[in-house]
């Protein structure tokens, strides 16, 4: 599955980058389009080292306060990692290898007599 950018995810990422400029130079802030109604975010930096999962959100919720509401309600994966916490971490690899986005049957069914 393709990863899509679009002016909305690079918004994301360029707000990011602003608050996150010591990030690693292979890793800066990254953003895709999983689907219609989702946007995922990768953010990696020692910063969040030794830090639980809710203090990291607690340092970037004001970030994504900065983010249009709509695209606030489409951010559906935020990953905050640490440079160290990269290759064993199983939502990194669903970020760089994402899962293809289930086909639903919208068709209705013909009833049953």
């Amino acid at each position: 599955m393709a990863k899509k950018r679009t002016k909305e995810t690079r918004l994301v990422e360029e707000v990011f980058s602003h608050h996150f400029p010591d990030h690693p130079a292979d890793y800066p802030p990254e953003a895709y389009r999983y689907s219609p109604a989702s946007i995922r975010v990768r953010i990696v930096n020692k910063r969040f080292k030794g830090k639980s999962f809710l203090a990291r959100q607690d340092m970037v919720d004001p970030i994504i306060d900065l983010l249009p509401e709509k695209t606030q309600q489409d951010l559906m994966i935020v990953l905050l990692l640490t440079p160290d916490e990269l290759k064993r971490s199983v939502g990194n690899y669903e970020f760089e290898h994402p899962t293809p986005e289930p086909r639903l049957n919208h068709r209705k069914q013909p009833a049953k007599r």
